[in-house]
C-alpha cells in the first residue's frame, strides 16, 4: 500500500505527496475501520515474520535442551 507517490519540495524540505486516488480511497477507507486497519497490520506482520531467516525450536527440542522432559 502506498508504495506508488510523488513528493513534493518546498524549500529543499518534503512538503506534500501525491498518491493515486485509488490507493488514497484505500487508505481513507482502512484508516477509518479499525477492523480492516487491524487485519491489515496482522497481515503485515505476518508477511514481515514468515521473512525472517531465523531458526525456530519446537516446545519438544526446547523441553530436552533445557532438560524439561519428565
Amino acid at each position: 500500500m502506498l508504495d506508488n507517490f510523488q513528493i513534493i519540495n518546498e524549500k529543499g524540505k518534503p512538503k506534500f505527496a501525491i498518491i493515486d486516488y485509488t490507493e488514497f480511497q484505500n487508505a481513507r477507507t482502512l484508516l477509518n475501520n479499525s477492523d480492516k486497519l487491524e487485519d491489515y497490520l496482522d497481515l503485515e506482520h505476518i508477511k514481515k515474520v514468515k521473512k525472517r531467516k531465523e531458526k525456530t525450536y519446537s516446545l519438544d527440542e526446547v523441553k530436552k535442551e533445557l532438560d524439561l522432559t519428565y
